[in-house]
């Protein structure tokens, strides 16, 4: 009888539990995201949505919404999501490659729980000024909140504090006793809550005769060839050939060898994105929340509205700026020439003292073409709103960062359970090869 790897997941304990463990979390995330904070008007913050959305005037709320699952716009506990974290993380990696100190400090012993520590402590700052942000914007919108404006700051800010920092933890449990990475499955799942309300959205239009069903076909026509895009791109790579001559270690001789260094089109995978959306969400949701009482704010945040030239712009030249800072952080061609130094290796007619040099141009070269293929996704939902009069929600289902990061999650994901499979001497869940993670 043909094992079926849907039915051995189950079958093995350690895998069972961690799948269910995993769910049982990914459940609270969702529950979580409907709790509202103390002293919100649900009906108020409900009529207050629809007459924007009626409107068009939600680009930027719609889109912190969507990634944070719709906990946004309930004003729930959970309602930053995961992304202050996301920010804090990408401010601590700016200051380790900019300071020499702080780098330093990372490579001692005990180095990393430090840095990890500094994050959670500057994770708190930056939570404590995105609620402060929220509590101003919840007092323009009518009846929204039901208690005196002192106590409801306090409450609301400790409560959105709180529930991000309980995010983290979560994420961190997914990651040791669950399966997958946990603070992108958490993400993940925030995507993967709007598809119905998305879905629903698309077909009422239709009905309205508002969409055209050609301009439906064509664009889902260009959501199945972005897929095969992402997943060609992710396939892509430069080989470099790395030859070592015969060497002794001990009593044993090994031969020569010829192998070769693997570089991908995109090192960096999905990071850029998340980098460059959560460093735009944190001045953009100031300005706009604040932008009532505060004038130059408010002309920032037209400025840089959220679908806007200069905002797409900006996010085009963020993502490009983070595919090459993350790579350099991750891959070091110094490093890399280092150990090929210490192994007696070399690269076929390049000198020695020349391997950190050509490392560095190859990596140059491809980085570019990786980091405008990312770009370009991730500006697509704006393209097909702006063309086809698309609903938000729809149109970044259909493209951009959510696109990659569930293409990214899943292969991550099944990844981990195949490689648990045949630990236990089970068939993966492919019959041919192996699932490839993309490293989110």
């Amino acid at each position: 009888m043909a094992s079926n790897a849907l039915i051995d997941m189950f079958r093995i304990k350690d895998l069972r539990d961690r799948i269910l463990f995993t769910l049982l979390v990914l459940v609270i995330f969702r529950l979580g995201a409907t709790l509202p904070i103390p002293g919100i008007n649900i009906n108020a913050l409900k009529y207050y949505f629809m007459s924007q959305e009626s409107t068009g005037g939600l680009g930027l709320v719609e889109y912190i919404d969507f990634f944070a699952g719709g906990a946004f716009s309930n004003f729930s506990i959970f309602m930053l999501g995961i992304m202050p974290y996301i920010s804090m993380s990408i401010i601590m990696q700016l200051l380790l490659l900019v300071f020499p100190r702080f780098k330093k400090m990372s490579e001692e012993e005990g180095g990393k729980k430090k840095v990890h520590r500094y994050t959670r402590y500057g994770t708190v700052l930056v939570c404590l000024i995105q609620s402060y942000v929220v509590t101003v914007y919840a007092d323009s919108i009518p009846d929204a909140i039901t208690m005196a404006r002192l106590p409801y700051t306090i409450i609301a800010m400790v409560t959105v504090t709180t529930g991000t920092m309980f995010l983290m933890w979560l994420g961190e449990q997914i990651t040791q006793r669950g399966i997958g990475n946990g603070i992108s499955l958490l993400i993940f799942a925030g995507i993967v809550a709007r598809m119905p309300n998305a879905i629903n959205q698309l077909i009422t239009k239709i009905r309205l005769r508002e969409l055209n069903p050609v301009f439906v076909i064509i664009v889902f026509g260009m959501f199945i060839g972005v897929i095969a895009l992402v997943i060609y791109e992710q396939r892509g790579q430069r080989k470099i050939p790395v030859h070592y001559a015969k060497r002794v270690v001990g009593r044993k001789m090994y031969g020569a060898q010829n192998t070769y260094i693997p570089f991908k089109i995109n090192p960096s995978g999905v990071i850029p994105v998340i980098f460059a959306s959560s460093i735009l969400q944190f001045p953009l949701q100031i300005a706009g929340n604040l932008g009532n009482k505060v004038k130059w704010l408010g002309t920032f945040a037209n400025w840089l509205r959220y679908g806007g030239a200069p905002y797409l712009i900006t996010y085009t030249l963020l993502i490009i700026f983070f595919a090459y800072f993350y790579t350099q952080v991750t891959l070091n061609p110094g490093e890399i020439a280092k150990q090929i130094r210490e192994n007696g290796g070399s690269i076929p007619g390049i000198r020695t003292e020349k391997m950190e040099e050509y490392l560095n141009r190859i990596l140059s070269r491809i980085i570019l073409p990786g980091s405008l293929f990312l770009a370009f996704i991730a500006v697509i939902p704006t393209i097909v709103q702006k063309l086809f009069n698309f609903p938000i929600q729809v149109a970044m289902l259909m493209g951009g960062t959510s696109l990659l990061i569930m293409v990214g999650v899943d292969l991550d994901t099944m990844s981990q359970i195949e490689g648990h499979l045949r630990m236990h001497h089970h068939d993966g869940l492919v019959k041919k090869g192996r699932i490839k993670s993309r490293n989110l």
